[in-house]
């Protein structure tokens, strides 16, 4: 019998956290006991609370294709982490989106300082490749990790060359697709890779990260007008008060929630092709309805 959905997440977040772990226990061992300030930061970031949803999507593609149980899905599902943690971190700082909260606490460079911030989010992209040569994965499995954080950043100077809505909807589209979609694409086919899909369930897998990227990224974007500031983790309307291009500001409010609804349908169209994807379908799902 599967497991309830919750079960199913709360063993995959234990699982990476116990690698995790142990890859900052060897992290700071290669340090010979130096720049502890530095690690702090790290771990800081690295650990800190969160919905942890690009390591989940590795192992529910892992899954989904035929395998959970693996250490290639776990090298995987740390690398991704690793880059989302840097990303975050330099999206928080003042040159950037100049943000003091985070998951309702303050944001590394606040913690910390500013230059430790930077550092730590140059070694945590770093960390990413260096777990990642830690798998059995094909090589190509570096070069989606690569091309995913390159076209990330892409997307964020898109974003800050756009603060005054400086973008049409389909710019929008497009910058989001590798702002937020081009991580998540790269945690599902790495997640695929690890359990040796085919290339046809990779191409469905990318279908799949783009369409649930998008929702991800629209979603915020509604959640940022209608959560709360408890409920974010970050202050309320601070996209709009930035004066930033959404998806509410184009469409309106009504408008944004039905792209989302297309959005989830045309993810869940691409799972049809997959016999044992109740994870990925039920994190489509809490993607779309989350309020955080």
């Amino acid at each position: 019998m599967t497991p309830p959905f919750k079960d199913t997440l709360l063993a995959s977040q234990q699982r990476l956290q116990r690698v995790l772990d142990g890859f900052l226990d060897d992290y700071l061992a290669s340090l010979g006991g130096e720049q502890t300030r530095l690690l702090e930061a790290i771990s800081y970031s690295l650990l800190a609370p969160g919905k942890r949803v690009r390591p989940m999507l590795v192992y529910a593609a892992a899954e989904a294709v035929g395998e959970h149980q693996s250490s290639d899905a776990d090298w995987a599902a740390v690398a991704v982490e690793c880059i989302h943690a840097y990303s975050l971190i330099h999206d928080d700082l003042p040159a950037m989106d100049d943000d003091d909260l985070r998951r309702n606490r303050p944001t590394c460079h606040i913690a910390f300082d500013e230059a430790t911030a930077i550092l730590a989010g140059d070694a945590l992209q770093a960390m990413a490749f260096e777990a990642l040569s830690r798998s059995q994965l094909p090589m190509t499995a570096v070069a989606i990790l690569a091309r995913a954080a390159r076209n990330m950043v892409d997307g964020q100077a898109i974003d800050q060359a756009a603060t005054n809505g400086i973008l049409s909807l389909d710019a929008l589209q497009a910058m989001h697709g590798d702002k937020t979609g081009a991580l998540i694409v790269a945690s599902l086919k790495l997640g695929g890779l690890a359990s040796h899909a085919s290339a046809e369930q990779l191409e469905h897998l990318e279908e799949f990260g783009r369409a649930i990227g998008l929702a991800f990224q629209i979603q915020d974007d509604i959640l940022d007008i209608t959560a709360t500031t408890e409920e974010l983790g970050k202050p309320q309307n601070s996209d709009s008060d930035a004066n930033k291009a959404t998806y509410p500001r184009f469409l309106g409010l009504d408008g944004a929630q039905h792209a989302l609804s297309q959005q989830h349908q045309r993810a869940l169209h691409a799972l049809s092709n997959f016999d044992k994807a109740s994870v990925l379908l039920q994190l489509a799902d809490y993607i779309v309805e989350r309020r955080q």
